[in-house]
């Protein structure tokens, strides 16, 4: 099998797990967010296993999903009660775990722990709120229109830079970093995400034309950067995937690099919007 085919089996069945998941209920999406979280937060501190560094991995796990719940229980009640907050004692009690661990390089760990929540927990987090966005309002009511129209202005921008960059791509775009993505690529993959954010707003009229170019435009411009940041990240540590669990694609890491970003900067624009 080609790293081709089995790369487009594998996007098959996740595009089909994702989906699904999201569209079938509020509570079939909790629990899909809920297990990429877990996922992602374990590969991010296997990052640091051959190193000197060592982060509190369960610490940072536990933390990042109880993060992610507090935020659906809120939610789902419409209680107007903001869970950003929790975060900051869960911060500081990494610190105070760390007094008592006797480790060699205790500010790495503490770094390295809070970096697992806040670079992956708080965005997925974020971006699973965005599914109680309705009429421009943070809402208690769930909707998975503005979560599917994220997703495919994400892959619509990885989909486009990789076909055009692969056929067209002369000219790097970060090659220190990156050296296989290119500006050609770039351009296709920010015309196809264009596209598909006039796409979603025939398909998913919760948000207009403009404001889902809006959301296209950041979602090519941060999840390409997300995309890079991640890549520093591996690169920095030696590491060439996140893992292996997705044939063709790496680790869970690799897939969802865009969002980390983006997602929050998704959420701060609607949430401006909303107070306006």
């Amino acid at each position: 099998m080609s790293n081709l085919t089995e790369r487009s089996l594998t996007a098959i069945l996740f595009v089909i797990v994702l989906l699904g998941s999201i569209i079938q209920s509020e509570l079939a999406s909790s629990l899909l967010f809920f297990v990429i979280i877990l996922l992602c937060q374990r590969e991010f501190y296997d990052f640091f296993t051959p190193t000197s560094t060592k982060p509190q991995k369960l610490v940072g796990i536990i933390g990042g999903l109880l993060f992610f719940s507090s935020s659906v229980i809120a939610t789902q009640a419409d209680s107007g009660f903001s869970t950003l907050f929790l975060i900051i004692p869960l911060i500081f009690l990494i610190f105070i775990i760390e007094l008592y661990r006797k480790k060699e390089t205790p500010l790495n760990n503490i770094g390295s722990t809070i970096l697992g929540i806040v670079y992956i927990a708080v965005p997925f987090t974020l971006l699973h709120e965005l599914s109680y966005y309705n009429n421009l309002e943070f809402t208690g009511t769930y909707s998975y229109e503005i979560l599917v129209g994220y997703f495919f202005l994400l892959w619509a921008n990885d989909t486009g830079a990789y076909f055009v960059g692969r056929s067209l791509g002369k000219h790097k775009l970060f090659e220190r970093i990156s050296p296989k993505k290119t500006w050609e690529g770039s351009i296709g993959g920010a015309l196809v995400g264009l596209l598909v954010g006039y796409i979603n707003s025939i398909i998913f009229p919760s948000l207009n034309l403009e404001i889902w170019l809006g959301v296209a435009i950041i979602v090519i411009v941060f999840g390409s950067l997300g995309d890079l940041v991640e890549s520093l990240f591996k690169r920095s540590l030696n590491i060439k995937d996140s893992g292996n669990l997705l044939p063709g694609h790496g680790g869970v890491l690799d897939r969802f690099d865009g969002i980390f970003i983006s997602a929050p900067i998704v959420y701060t624009f609607l949430r401006l919007l909303s107070e306006w």
